[in-house]
């Protein structure tokens, strides 16, 4: 009995080797010039033979397994992509600059502008179109000056003063310091004029 499932084994073997061997390409030669095996006729207790009209004595038909389909070789794929399909590139990332960017704030100086009490010159800080704060750099001093160079600054300076929430030189005259306060408009003037 083992020796029937030996040979039972080896023609199943070597059908598989020959099927193998046919179905590679450029093997075919190679599967022309192998000798074929011989059918054996077992008949085991166990294993019912099924007899085939074509072979005399009826001697069971080899296995289905020379039927099987046989398997590519590994690492090659046989889909090949159909010709209508596009193939598209990924859009490539951003690219990035090394050089800093320019800082758009700048400080813009008006003309010093003279009068009967002193001088008066404006600074003014612009970000993009925007004046965002100014300051008298100098306001006449000395005696009543000083209390009106004081007026004139609280109201005009500063990011929250009179240039900042109008955005240009037409303020509202400070009250007894009307020479200041039309200097401070002049030079401020010019300033404007210098950053726009």
């Amino acid at each position: 009995m083992r020796r029937a499932l030996l040979a039972i084994t080896g023609l199943a073997a070597s059908t598989t080797a020959l099927v193998v061997f046919k179905g590679s390409p450029g093997t075919s030669q190679v599967a022309q010039n192998l000798p074929t095996a011989q059918p054996v006729n077992p008949t085991p207790q166990d294993v019912e033979p099924s007899a085939d009209p074509a072979v005399p004595g009826g001697a069971p038909t080899p296995s289905k397994t020379a039927d099987a389909p046989v398997s590519p070789k590994p690492g090659k794929t046989t889909a090949r992509p159909s010709s209508g399909t596009k193939t598209t590139k990924a859009p490539s990332a951003p690219r990035t600059t090394t050089k800093a960017p320019q800082s758009t704030t700048r400080r813009v100086l008006g003309d010093e502008v003279k009068n009967e009490y002193g001088y008066v010159r404006v600074q003014i800080v612009v970000s993009g179109n925007r004046i965002v704060d100014a300051v008298a750099v100098s306001l006449p001093s000395g005696g009543e000056s000083d209390i009106h160079s004081g007026d004139v600054r609280s109201s005009y300076d500063g990011s929250g003063g009179q240039v900042v929430q109008k955005q240009n030189a037409n303020l509202n005259t400070v009250s007894g310091a009307t020479e200041t306060s039309n200097s401070y408009k002049q030079s401020l003037r010019s300033a404007i004029e210098q950053a726009f």
